[in-house]
């Protein structure tokens, strides 16, 4: 590639380029046949933007509040998984990014930096996601961590009952990456000759009985604000808002978890109109341009 990327799209290309298959295939894919993973993209190609012209745009501002939060624009960096596999610094390079940009950084509960770590390494506003474990105790103590370490929210993932058939990794065995925000509280370390061993440790640890009633266990161990992440449907936002939960967050997990699950942006129209502005309402996949972004907010605004 000739000259610096000015394209998400060419950032992609390096990386292919530069990573090891296991890992760039571990960021990259999605579920079972991948066709989520296509239709994300491919469903911000069939909508268009009207243009009106003449209208003064010499003074933009795009910064809005989430959560009470000023941020410069309507962005959160949707949280991810093992940042140290893609660069030396991991989660905290994202972090020091987030706060350069003054946007809301979400730190996933499988980074692979400690929370201390992200939560000492610069002053970007967090809030930290996190799964459900069988051994709750494990879960309540990372909550409980991050917010004394001054995150501002918890993000519920709720769509991964059991972690989503990804095929890449099963074809490159991937290898679970270090989760040193577990050591000393559970065991990090599974063997698996079936394929990818991330998916092993996770059928071992994720509590696969999660369901509406623990939102009340979950708000009774933190003073936090909580976000629901993995919702895609009206009825599912309404019985989130029921539940508690002050934010909505419309994700199929990347196409990462069940395959031909609509994408994201398909029913964010439909969400927005159940929960009726009780609540914000965010949106993550399929998001590679700038152009995409801001049609997803416009969307979310019902100003288109």
């Amino acid at each position: 590639m000739a000259g610096e990327p000015v394209n998400v799209n060419e950032f992609q290309e390096l990386a292919r380029k530069v990573l090891p298959k296991m890992y760039y295939d571990f960021f990259a894919g999605g579920a079972e046949d991948e066709y989520t993973l296509k239709e994300n993209v491919e469903a911000f190609h069939r909508i268009t933007i009207q243009p009106r012209i003449l209208v003064d745009v010499s003074r933009i501002d795009i910064s809005t509040v989430i959560l009470s939060h000023k941020t410069s624009a309507p962005i959160i960096l949707s949280p991810s998984a093992a940042h140290q596999l893609a660069h030396p610094e991991g989660e905290v390079a994202t972090a020091r990014g987030a706060a350069a940009c003054n946007v809301i950084m979400g730190l996933s509960f499988m980074s692979t930096c400690t929370v201390e770590e992200v939560a000492s390494s610069c002053n970007a506003v967090r809030f930290f996601q996190t799964y459900v474990f069988k051994r709750r105790d494990v879960t309540e103590f990372m909550v409980r961590r991050a917010e004394n370490n001054g995150f501002r929210a918890i993000i519920l993932t709720a769509d991964t009952p059991r972690l989503g058939r990804r095929e890449a990794d099963i074809k490159n065995k991937m290898i679970s990456f270090r989760l040193r925000n577990f050591e000393g509280l559970i065991s990090t370390d599974v063997v698996s000759d079936k394929g990818s061993n991330l998916a092993a440790y996770t059928e071992e640890t994720l509590d696969p009985s999660l369901c509406w009633k623990d939102i009340a266990w979950l708000k009774s161990i933190t003073k936090l604000p909580i976000l629901i992440k993995g919702v895609l449907n009206g009825e599912d936002a309404m019985k989130a808002i029921e539940a508690g939960v002050v934010g909505i967050i419309v994700s199929n997990h990347g196409a990462r978890q069940l395959d031909y699950s609509p994408a994201t942006i398909s029913v964010l129209e439909e969400l927005v109109q159940a929960v009726q502005g009780k609540a914000p309402v965010l949106l993550d996949g399929g998001i590679r341009l700038v152009d995409q972004l801001s049609m997803a907010w416009l969307l979310r605004e019902n100003l288109v």
